[in-house]
């Protein structure tokens, strides 16, 4: 990880919020129907007994839910803070802390993998290397779903619910990370959009479902 100098300020700003983001976000599921449907549909296309694993888990809510449906799950995050707040919260989650370029986990350790809005924290010629990775830790025909938010833009944040951060979040064109993503091995299954929930930024959210080959 001391090879990504940018991800040190990534994981300082979500350690410095890791509380309040819990608190603030820990039910979000409750109002994303879309979200809780795909996440249904990749644990039921997911080999009986694989572990899926939540990339960028943040305090695990999204690993607690698959496994509240009977899921092994393994929550992955930059930020130490994110991990603790996880394992104090959902002790039915296993939890390590690791670099999308560089995951904590076997070579084809994982049935399917989760990231949820954890990419848009990467640089643009970080990509590639992070589905490599996610290739890697995947089993053959396994499934990966992503999420992100649809532009050009970069948003800067250098105050986050009261606090001091130093973090981007970099919008992402649908069709350029398609073809990373088969660049690199996956087969793509679906693709979808849709406009941001009354509670959510207003940002255009995009979702990929793709599958290793």
């Amino acid at each position: 990880m001391a090879d990504h100098p940018r991800h040190d300020s990534v994981r300082h700003s979500y350690d410095t919020v890791a509380e309040e983001y819990t608190t603030r976000l820990h039910a979000e599921l409750e109002g994303k129907p879309l979200d809780r449907a795909l996440l249904t549909a990749l644990l039921e296309q997911t080999e009986p007994g694989a572990v899926i694993g939540d990339l960028g888990c943040g305090p695990g809510h999204v690993a607690a839910w698959l496994a509240e449906k009977g899921a092994r799950t393994v929550g992955i995050d930059l930020s130490a803070g994110m991990v603790e707040a996880g394992r104090s919260r959902f002790p039915e989650v296993e939890f390590r802390q690791g670099d999308l370029l560089e995951l904590p986990a076997k070579d084809g350790e994982f049935g399917s993998l989760v990231a949820l809005y954890t990419v848009i924290h990467l640089e643009p010629g970080e990509l590639r290397r992070a589905f490599e990775e996610m290739e890697r830790v995947l089993r053959p025909q396994g499934l990966l779903l992503l999420s992100f938010h649809v532009g050009e833009e970069v948003r800067h944040l250098d105050e986050w619910w009261g606090h001091s951060v130093d973090v981007d979040f970099r919008f992402l064109d649908p069709a350029h990370l398609t073809d990373l993503l088969e660049s690199v091995g996956f087969t793509v299954e679906m693709k979808l959009e849709r406009a941001h929930y009354a509670h959510e930024a207003e940002t255009r959210r995009a979702y990929v479902l793709a599958r290793r080959t």
